[in-house]
């Protein structure tokens, strides 16, 4: 076949099938426009993820970043630091507990705290670095994503991802829309000071339980 007619079937078919793999796995547009009213903001310190919707705290969440520190090496298993956006939304539709392999549902369904098991869960918001210190973050696989591990959030337990509650990401991912800045700091959050609890995204207090996690899959990179 003609190298310019090859060229010219694989400009034509190329959209068509990664619209088919959005589809496949549930997955929004990838975007790095689009969702300029929600900003999240994620504290390594506090091991928190605050939701602002319009500039004002919509709410606020326990999440687990790397038990391997900072750092965006390639593979270091650190979460990395800066800016990011939310390049894409995997699992829109999916039941709380939904197993994703390779970022795409396996059929199997986790209860919380399931014994032994620690796979990526129910929603995956797939980011993207904007800056030198985060470049490898979407290669790497780095994701805010469900874990069925959900009593050990509130501490460092992840692989380089940010780990939520099954409810809590779906919530998200309801909320925010592929382009959000994210946000992922060492220090603590800028609202912190003076709350005494975590707000779920109804603003009710939700307990933030740390009771030792079990080993699990390996989860970015």
């Amino acid at each position: 076949m003609p190298f310019i007619i090859r060229i010219t079937l694989l400009s034509l078919f190329t959209p068509l099938l990664l619209t088919t793999l959005r589809a496949e796995i549930g997955a929004d547009t990838p975007s790095t426009k689009g969702d300029s009213r929600h900003e999240i903001i994620v504290s390594v310190k506090d091991q928190q993820l605050l939701l602002k919707t319009d500039g004002k705290v919509e709410a606020l969440y326990p999440v687990s970043t790397s038990k391997f520190g900072i750092g965006d090496r390639l593979g270091s298993y650190a979460t990395p630091l800066g800016k990011f956006f939310v390049r894409m939304k995997i699992g829109m539709g999916q039941p709380l507990g939904a197993v994703f392999r390779s970022r795409r549902p396996t059929g199997e369904v986790l209860k919380p705290n399931a014994p032994g098991r620690d796979p990526i869960v129910t929603r995956i918001l797939w980011l993207d670095g904007t800056e030198a210190g985060n470049r490898n973050a979407f290669g790497r696989g780095i994701y805010i994503h469900g874990t069925p591990q959900e009593s050990a959030l509130g501490r460092p337990a992840s692989y380089g991802c940010i780990r939520m509650r099954s409810k809590d990401v779906a919530t998200l991912c309801d909320r925010v829309s592929t382009g959000a800045t994210v946000r992922i700091i060492t220090d603590h959050l800028p609202e912190r000071t003076g709350w005494g609890g975590f707000l779920n995204a109804n603003r009710l207090v939700a307990a933030n339980t740390r009771t030792p996690e079990s080993s699990g899959e390996k989860e970015a990179e």
